[in-house]
C-alpha cells in the first residue's frame, strides 16, 4: 500500500508537466492536421493544467480536461471551421466540376468500354453503370469519375 501512495502522489505532483506534454503533442499534431480539432483538445488539456494549478485531484483533472475539450469540439469548432471556409470559392473544379456534365456518345458506350464527348468539349473513355448499352449519338450524363474513365447513364428527358 506504502508503493501505491507513493506512486499517487507523485503523478499528483508531477501532473502538470504531463498536461504540459500532452498540450505541446496536440498542438504538434494540429499544425500537421488543420483541423481544428487536436486545437480544441489542447484547449482542453489546458483546462486540466489550470485544475491542477489550483489543487484538483488528478482523476478532476481528467475529467474536467475531457468535458472542456468535448464542449470545445461541439460549440467552438465549428465556427472556427465555417470562418476558415468563408472566403473560398464555391465552384466545383477538375473532377467534381465534371460530374452530372451532359454529353452525346461518340461510340457505343457498355459496361466495358465506350466514348463520350462532354459538353465542356473533352472527350472521355466512357462506361455505363447498367447492363443496357447506351447506342451511339445518345445524350448523356456524367455520374462519377474513375480515374481517366467515365462513368455515364443516358439522359431520359
Amino acid at each position: 500500500m506504502n508503493d501505491f501512495g507513493t506512486f499517487v502522489q507523485f503523478i499528483d505532483q508531477w501532473a502538470w508537466v504531463g498536461w504540459l506534454v500532452l498540450i505541446a503533442l496536440f498542438l504538434v499534431i494540429e499544425m500537421l492536421t488543420l483541423d481544428f480539432t487536436f486545437l480544441m483538445l489542447s484547449f482542453g488539456s489546458v483546462a486540466g493544467l489550470v485544475t491542477d494549478f489550483v489543487g484538483v485531484p488528478v482523476w478532476v483533472q481528467v475529467l474536467i480536461a475531457a468535458a472542456a475539450a468535448a464542449l470545445f469540439i461541439l460549440f467552438l469548432r465549428p465556427p472556427l471551421i465555417r470562418r476558415l471556409h468563408r472566403g473560398e470559392d464555391p465552384t466545383k473544379s477538375n473532377v467534381d466540376a465534371l460530374v452530372d456534365l451532359r454529353g452525346i456518345a461518340l461510340q457505343d458506350v457498355t459496361q466495358i468500354s465506350g466514348q463520350v464527348k462532354l459538353s465542356n468539349g473533352d472527350t472521355w473513355t466512357a462506361r455505363t453503370s447498367t447492363p443496357v448499352p447506351i447506342p451511339q449519338g445518345s445524350p448523356i450524363v456524367v455520374t462519377t469519375i474513375n480515374g481517366a474513365t467515365a462513368t455515364v447513364r443516358p439522359i431520359n428527358d
